[in-house]
């Protein structure tokens, strides 16, 4: 009797598991599709500084929340590739409603379509490493944190690759301030949350400076 309680509620167990990442699934795949249609469809719609944060930072959002909230790192793998994926379909397929060029929306060409999609899916399993309770989980919230501020210097910086000039200083300081809020509130203690802010901030200063070499010819790249 003992043995066929304990085996039903193991099998019981494993069905509510089954059923939490099919629903996670779903989700992914739903959230996706709704953040793509959004963004494209109420382009241009709004004040600008409504449209500089919800692109990329909607999509950023999306793979950070199905990343962290998987049961596993394949499963973040999976769903958020596909919460990634299903964004872009909806993207390209409200795009080509409205007669926009489709690579256009994504990228220049397909290697910013596979750019995009890498970025969102590495975003999404650092988001999942955030979990851990050792140095790589206070590694992981830093780099999370690094990105997202990386991109706010990147596009607020006049003479950087992505420069908008009327991104500063409204959106680029709110998006650098919950970037900070989101690395403090990955981390469950003081001392993961000092050390990944620290992390944060020499891996985005270090991006920032090799960034401006890159610009000031510093680096030249053969093409």
């Amino acid at each position: 009797m003992n043995n066929t309680t304990i085996e039903y509620a193991d099998f019981a167990e494993y069905d509510r598991r089954q059923r939490a990442i099919e629903r996670h699934l779903l989700v992914a795949f739903a959230g996706g599709l709704t953040v793509g249609l959004i963004g494209i469809l109420f382009a241009g719609n709004g004040p600008g500084w409504v449209g500089q944060i919800y692109d990329p930072y909607a999509y950023l959002a999306l793979s950070l929340a199905v990343g962290a909230s998987a049961s596993g790192f394949a499963w973040a793998l999976v769903t958020t590739f596909l919460a990634a994926v299903s964004a872009l379909v909806g993207t390209m397929a409200a795009g080509a409603l409205h007669g926009r060029d489709i690579l256009e929306i994504v990228g220049s060409d397909a290697a910013g379509l596979n750019w995009t999609l890498v970025l969102l899916v590495g975003l999404g399993l650092l988001a999942y490493a955030t979990r851990r309770d050792d140095g790589w989980g206070d590694l992981a919230a830093g780099a999370v944190g690094a990105a997202l501020i990386a991109d706010v210097v990147d596009r607020a910086t006049p003479g950087f690759i992505e420069s908008e000039q009327s991104f500063w200083p409204g959106p680029a300081m709110a998006i650098g301030l919950l970037s900070l809020v989101l690395v403090l509130a990955l981390r469950r203690n003081t001392r993961g949350r000092l050390r990944a802010l620290a992390l944060s901030v020499v891996f985005s200063g270090t991006f920032a400076a090799c960034l401006a070499a890159f610009v000031a010819g510093w680096f030249p790249l053969a093409v």
